[in-house]
């Protein structure tokens, strides 16, 4: 297979086949149907078809569609920046802390201003976290600290200043008009005003934070889809063992 020229793979290697779904805001029938189908030619794919239609009330309507992309991307040109840190174990974790730090570390998470969704923050740091994978709480050497949602970027910081917190850890999962931008600008406005920023290590995650984005934004690492608790730990202890 030629990884410079990649292509989607359908039934047969380097078919092209692929398929995409949406929903347009007008009523199912054969002029909705038209419409998707331009859609998709305007999408650069071709031969589409539609093999679903399906109304979700009277003014609006959901497809799928199949068809071939002729689009191909060079595999072998391609380098993303990851963090640099080793996995460890749960119980690697807590003996590295005990005998590199030599002390417990506090660790505060919370999904900061406008965010309501809890999810990812629990994920991380809640005893039970998630897929048999427990959360930062089940750490005897890591003093977690969960807030939760809706936490004014002040408030995370007062509580931080009165923990001595070692590491911040902000959940953002709403996006919509990039609210999870402005929201991770002005949490690191603030420390920085404070002369916080260097004081502590800030870490955010969520479903479309990347380390590209997290570093752009003045952020020391930043965890996407399928992060562990042990992720985040790895990271975090190799790190502070930096200084």
């Amino acid at each position: 297979m030629d990884l410079t020229r990649l292509k989607p793979y359908g039934d047969t290697p380097g078919d092209g086949m692929v398929q995409v779904s949406f929903t347009l805001p007008i009523p199912v029938g054969d002029e909705a149907r038209h419409a998707a189908l331009i859609l998709a030619s305007r999408m650069m794919l071709k031969d589409s078809k539609v093999v679903l239609m399906q109304p979700l009330d009277d003014s609006f309507t959901y497809f799928i569609l199949y068809g071939h992309c002729d689009q191909t991307v060079d595999y072998t040109s391609i380098h993303v920046a990851k963090l640099d840190y080793q996995p460890m174990t749960p119980s690697d974790i807590n003996s590295f802390i005990a005998e590199k730090l030599g002390r417990k570390i506090t660790v505060i998470g919370a999904c900061v201003e406008s965010d309501a969704h809890t999810v990812g923050i629990d994920a991380i740091m809640n005893m039970k976290g998630y897929n048999m994978h427990k959360g930062l709480e089940s750490y005897p050497q890591i003093n977690a600290i969960n807030l939760g949602a809706q936490v004014p970027s002040e408030e995370l910081l007062a509580k931080a200043m009165e923990e001595n917190a070692d590491a911040l850890l902000i959940s953002q999962v709403v996006t919509q008009r990039n609210i999870h931008v402005k929201n991770l600008t002005r949490l690191i406005e603030i420390l920085e005003a404070e002369e916080l920023r260097e004081q502590m290590v800030v870490i955010v995650g969520g479903p479309h934070i990347t380390p590209e984005l997290a570093k752009e934004l003045g952020y020391d690492a930043g965890f996407g889809p399928g992060t562990y608790p042990e992720d985040v730990a790895s990271f975090l202890v190799q790190f502070l063992n930096k200084d």
